[in-house]
């Protein structure tokens, strides 16, 4: 899908906005490829854990309640592809270019295909269930206090309580999740076999390939199963020291979630859940 192309006056101008978390593989992704092409923008953290991606402020503009979306002026995107082959139309046109133009067609085929795999379900079968259930709890009780502060809306909230509920569902289907992991391996095992070949996804430089695949292979070593999908294969396994070198990562990724920090990061957000919920503050 094509899309009108609204440039800022400099890359210094606040007119992009992001709505992100970090947290969010979609929102890492994003925000790697501004890193990358360095792009200037104004951050808004909407934590998708605690709600605030239901708010009715975010819910207006988005009513999926999906992260990230991408404002430009009037224009707003909401795919991720979509996003960052913008991002780069942005970098290239900045850099004076006449020929705007995107990725080649071997660095799409690949972002697509990382894109495919959805970690939503393998993500959270490997939340300890009381956890997982505890949060899911609170989202609902959050989309329905914001329903009733915004009944207009109450079509979409509706929509989003219903989600949730079949959420909850999906990750006790043990055939979602045996679908969704061998969808993960077949990936991984074909990113293997494409990396004993050339440094990177899509061949001898870095490419928004790799901003689709890095937050993928991050999930796994948070979730402490870099043993089971990164060790066991020897290319991959160095491509991830490689990248962990980028300061693209360590300020997207790294800063949140290497060593203690990511205990931080993620006891905070329990905390706020836990208060609220013990408050019953939605």
């Amino acid at each position: 899908m094509k899309h009108i192309l609204l440039l800022p006056n400099s890359l210094g101008d606040k007119k992009m906005q992001l709505y992100h978390h970090p947290f969010d593989l979609d929102s890492q992704k994003v925000r790697l490829a501004l890193e990358e092409k360095s792009i200037d923008y104004t951050s808004h953290h909407v934590n998708p854990v605690t709600g605030k991606n239901l708010d009715s402020s975010f819910f207006k503009m988005n009513p999926g309640g999906r992260l990230p979306v991408f404002q430009n002026g009037s224009h707003i995107l909401y795919k991720t592809i979509d996003i960052i082959q913008y991002i780069e139309r942005i970098a290239v046109f900045s850099s004076g270019s006449e020929n705007i133009s995107s990725s080649n067609k071997e660095v799409i085929e690949w972002m697509q295909k990382v894109q495919e795999w959805n970690p939503k379900y393998f993500s959270l079968s490997h939340v300890p269930e009381k956890y997982r259930i505890y949060v899911s709890k609170f989202l609902r009780r959050v989309v329905i206090a914001r329903m009733s502060e915004s009944p207009e809306l109450a079509g979409a909230y509706h929509k989003k309580l219903k989600e949730a509920y079949q959420t909850e569902e999906r990750v006790k289907d043990s055939d979602v999740l045996i679908r969704s992991k061998e969808h993960l391996i077949r990936l991984l095992d074909e990113v293997e076999k494409q990396l004993s070949e050339t440094p990177y996804l899509a061949g001898q430089e870095f490419t928004m390939a790799d901003v689709m695949l890095i937050p993928v292979l991050s999930r796994l070593v948070l979730l402490d199963l870099e043993k089971e999908y990164i060790t066991g294969r020897p290319n991959i396994a160095e491509y991830w020291v490689l990248i962990q070198q980028r300061p693209s990562y360590r300020k997207v990724i790294g800063r949140y979630f290497d060593g203690w920090k990511k205990h931080k990061t993620l006891l905070k957000t329990w905390c706020f859940v836990r208060v609220r919920s013990l408050l019953k503050r939605y």
